[in-house]
């Protein structure tokens, strides 16, 4: 978790921003931020997930009590301008007594996300995917210069009772097509897909 203030117009903005793969784990961080700031009135938030090669995004957004569209959409669209996902950030205000009116608000919101987004350190998703297949054992020298030519690792490996290799190669999703076609010509089509999942790393 990291943090940044602002202080406008006698008006103080922590800012927190954390690294979140999934929306119950946004929520987790925001029930912290709010143990930590429990009298403050306006707790507001972003999250953006769903990065990292997944097909569907998700965004969340609130205004924590202030003008509507003065506070989350703004953190949000913060997020969102940094080219990042997978990020919640959370900013609280406590009043100083003079009000900023909605545009001294959104100025103030987007500010304090923006600048806890700076300063924290940027992680680069690579999409990965898993591959699970069937070859016979008589093919394993095959699927591993496959696996050593485009850097993917092995996992899982076992043998059924007729010979076959069931092993599962975790790669690049970019490369999940050239690798599909490499172990087709090394086996000569001696080879059977079980599945395919994607997922991501840092």
């Amino acid at each position: 978790m990291y943090e940044a203030e602002l202080i406008v117009k006698k008006s103080q903005f922590i800012s927190y921003a954390c690294h979140c793969p999934s929306w119950p784990d946004a929520q987790k961080f925001l029930v912290n931020i709010k143990t930590i700031h429990p009298k403050a009135r306006h707790v507001c938030y972003g999250f953006v997930g769903g990065g990292g090669g997944t097909s569907t995004a998700t965004e969340r957004s609130s205004d924590g009590g202030e003008p509507t569209g003065t506070a989350g959409p703004v953190i949000l669209g913060a997020i969102k301008g940094e080219s990042l996902s997978d990020t919640v950030v959370a900013v609280v205000r406590y009043f100083g007594g003079i009000k900023l009116g909605a545009g001294g608000l959104i100025r103030a919101y987007g500010g304090a996300a923006r600048d806890v987004l700076r300063l924290s350190p940027t992680l680069i998703l690579i999409p990965k995917t898993l591959i699970k297949l069937q070859v016979p054992a008589s093919n394993i020298g095959n699927v591993y210069e496959v696996v050593n030519r485009f850097a993917g690792i092995t996992e899982g490996e076992s043998y059924d009772d007729q010979g076959q290799l069931e092993i599962s190669i975790s790669c690049k999703l970019e490369d999940s097509k050239s690798i599909r076609q490499a172990l087709r010509d090394s086996t000569r089509g001696n080879v059977l897909f079980i599945e395919e999942a994607e997922s991501s790393d840092s």
